[in-house]
């Protein structure tokens, strides 16, 4: 049977880099200490777009552009392009499609958006790659996770504000008949999606005269999420069994980049090595739909992923979706 692999992973991030100090000195003139918040989520730096040319599309386009180089490819070599977004820069037209014409993409080629929120990347990966396995005719696929997150966060919110930061990822996927993915599953409740909310109004309701900024912003009103590491648990130990595998045959595991917490539970729950799990919120800030696959990169820039290594893929959407996937790189 068909299989498919990663063909080639690539990130994007904007120029502006800001560390700790600037949100510390911002939510202390608002009587607040963010010190410990900052210290849990595990954040040290992000980058920011702080210009007008840059956003979600933009950042799409620029890191599809360097997934083609890497690997010699063009636009007409692309089958499919799928976008992950939750917050694109347009619902019309597709940023996909967008994206097909910035990379010169043949007529005989699919488009088309998604949003899963921050599971996003993962689950349009896992969609893609299933689709493809069924389809005879696609040979290769383009996904891009971008959001641009920080405009859309209230500047008074210590939950959103100092963690979240802009950056894209891509990865081409192709036909194999070697090593590639494994398995996946996804998990879904939603009794608690009024939590998180945008725009907080509602899209119906944002052309309204009386609506101040902060109903069109992002709400997010805190709650404990950490129990969902226990069903990430569930998942990975699911796909061992049906798959006749071990967990010390997975060398990497790239989670959420939402917080560090994520990764440390994991280890400490599945009882794997915390060096096992490879984490860059330190250093991008949480980027929302793509942050598995930033991880992912660093791992394989950083040589700690190689060519055949089982690395597992883990992340979980508002409020809440999970995507738990096993490829062998």
């Amino acid at each position: 049977m068909n299989n498919v692999k990663i063909l080639t992973v690539d990130i994007y991030h904007p120029e502006k880099q800001v560390d700790n100090s600037y949100y510390l000195k911002h939510f202390k003139s608002q009587g607040k200490d963010i010190t410990d918040l900052l210290k849990a989520f595990g954040r040290e730096k992000r980058y920011i777009i702080d210009n007008d040319y840059e956003n979600t599309i933009t950042m799409g386009v620029e890191v599809a552009n360097k997934a083609l180089k890497s690997v010699g490819l063009e636009g007409k070599d692309i089958d499919m392009v799928l976008f992950s977004s939750q917050f694109p820069e347009y619902t019309f037209p597709s940023q996909s499609l967008i994206v097909h014409n910035a990379i010169n993409g043949k007529e005989d080629c699919m488009c088309m958006d998604t949003n899963t929120n921050c599971a996003g990347m993962l689950v349009t990966v896992e969609h893609t790659i299933r689709a493809m396995m069924g389809n005879p005719h696609v040979k290769r696929a383009l996904v891009i996770g971008s959001d641009y997150t920080s405009i859309h966060c209230r500047n008074d919110d210590e939950l959103t504000y100092p963690n979240f930061a802009d950056g894209a990822a891509a990865i081409i996927l192709e036909k194999t008949e070697g090593q590639g993915f494994i398995d996946s599953m996804c998990k879904s409740n939603g009794a608690t999606w009024e939590a998180v909310k945008y725009p907080a109004c509602g899209l119906s309701k944002v052309y309204k005269k009386d609506l101040s900024i902060r109903d069109r912003k992002l709400q997010w009103i805190p709650f404990e999420g950490l129990f969902i590491i226990d069903n990430a648990v569930t998942s990975i130990h699911t796909l061992l069994n049906r798959n006749n595998l071990k967990m010390e045959q997975i060398k990497s595991f790239c989670f959420s980049q939402y917080s560090r917490a994520f990764s440390n539970l994991g280890s400490e729950k599945l009882g794997v090595d915390i060096n096992k799990f490879i984490y860059v919120g330190d250093v991008y800030g949480y980027t929302g739909t793509s942050s598995p696959f930033i991880a992912f990169h660093e791992g394989i820039k950083t040589g700690k992923i190689k060519r055949g290594d089982i690395v597992c893929l883990w992340s979980v959407a508002i409020n809440w979706t999970i995507c738990t996937m096993l490829i062998k790189y």
